[in-house]
């Protein structure tokens, strides 16, 4: 069978949606790394970095970006195919906050000059980012926040912690929260700044998790100066770009990506143990896959709010609930039938590509990083159904 022609990135969008979807297999047979498929855990920078910057290199590492700045300006079903394409094949999730967090911010509301200093470098790989919000006390409850930043001339100076940042060790830029007014009320007084990881008076300290991964990080301001045109947006106006990120954190983390990759799993580990022909299961699937098909049509929903320029809604939080959980649901589906596997914390002997154990522990947090579930019905009952606080 002849390969299939790769066409050149600003021609990807144009493709009908079964062309694309061969074009982005044969993209991954020919370009990604072998030894990188279906990772047991999250990949620090030095060993998927050869990834990222062959992405950057071939124009592909940032679907969802408008041409203009880069990116592949991909239509929402086009980013859905991407993304299922992504998990059929193995592939690691690289350091993205920049690619899907920050560079669609800064793109909305950053200056001209920002744009030009910092989205270049999210594509080449020169800046890798991490976020800067959840503090002690202010995880979910972010409008508690008490990192500092006062004014001195021509420097912001930050005096404070973070908490729970993902793969802060690897990262040498953090876009922060902080607040610029302490007598504000709590959603008032709260600025946007983006920060040299590299500036005196910053602490990393790792946090290990349950699968005794150094995902997670603690990390310390003391005196931390920060030149003012690093601010993003207007002085204590930031929790509106603080929700709009929110947004784009909550199409990432509602995106089927996760749900899609445990669900191939299922199958892949019913047909090991010899469930997958029992009819008791097969229900269970089909309600699972059901599942899936409903988040994928709902997430192309707010993709494409985001590819219209439009502002997402507190609704997005359906997104993060609905994922999140079907997630966990599907690995416990996995973990009841896993038999004596289910206690393994590394892949089954003989199949690298079902870490049972692993990708179970990988379910537990996801209902509370981003803001915790309960949080996010508390925004749906409250800003979408107009109930009570």
């Amino acid at each position: 069978m002849d390969a299939i022609a790769i066409p050149p990135p600003e021609q990807l969008d144009s493709l009908d949606d079964e062309h694309f979807r061969q074009v982005v297999r044969e993209f991954l047979r020919q370009n990604y790394p072998e030894h990188l498929r279906n990772p047991p855990h999250r990949l620090h920078w030095h060993e998927c970095k050869e990834w990222y910057h062959r992405l950057a290199e071939k124009g592909w590492l940032c679907p969802g970006w408008p041409k203009e700045h880069g990116g592949l300006g991909l239509s929402p079903i086009k980013q859905i195919i991407l993304t299922e394409e992504y998990e059929r094949h193995g592939v690691a999730r690289t350091p993205d906050h920049g690619i899907v967090m920050l560079g669609p911010l800064v793109i909305r509301y950053g200056t001209e000059e920002q744009k030009r200093r910092f989205l270049p470098k999210i594509l080449s790989g020169e800046h890798i980012w991490c976020q800067g919000y959840s503090e002690p006390n202010a995880g979910s409850d972010l409008a508690a926040l008490r990192t500092e930043a006062v004014l001195e001339g021509d420097h912001y100076v930050v005096n404070g912690q973070k908490i729970w940042t993902t793969l802060a060790t690897d990262a040498n830029w953090i876009f922060l929260l902080v607040r610029t007014d302490k007598q504000a009320k709590k959603q008032e007084g709260i600025s946007f700044l983006l920060v040299d990881m590299t500036t005196p008076g910053i602490t990393v300290r790792p946090i290990i998790n349950l699968e005794m991964h150094d995902e997670f990080c603690e990390v310390f301001f003391d005196n931390v100066r920060v030149p003012k045109e690093n601010l993003v947006g207007q002085p204590n106006r930031g929790w509106d770009m603080a929700k709009a990120l929110l947004g784009f954190e909550r199409i990432f983390i509602g995106a089927p990506r996760q749900s899609a990759y445990a669900l191939s799993r299922l199958r892949l580990l019913a047909e090991r143990v010899g469930v997958w022909e029992d009819e008791a299961f097969q229900d269970r699937y089909a309600r699972l896959r059901l599942d899936l098909e409903d988040l994928k049509a709902l997430y192309g929903v707010y993709v494409a709010k985001l590819r219209r320029g439009e502002a997402l809604g507190p609704d997005v939080s359906m997104l993060k609930v609905i994922q999140t959980e079907l997630f966990q649901r599907i690995t416990d589906t996995m973990l009841e039938i896993a038999g004596e596997n289910a206690g393994l914390m590394d892949p089954m002997e003989g199949n690298r590509d079902l870490n049972i154990g692993g990708l179970f522990i990988q379910a537990r947090p996801a209902t509370i990083y981003g803001g915790s579930n309960e949080i996010q019905r508390n925004i749906l009952s409250k800003n979408v159904l107009g109930l009570p606080g």
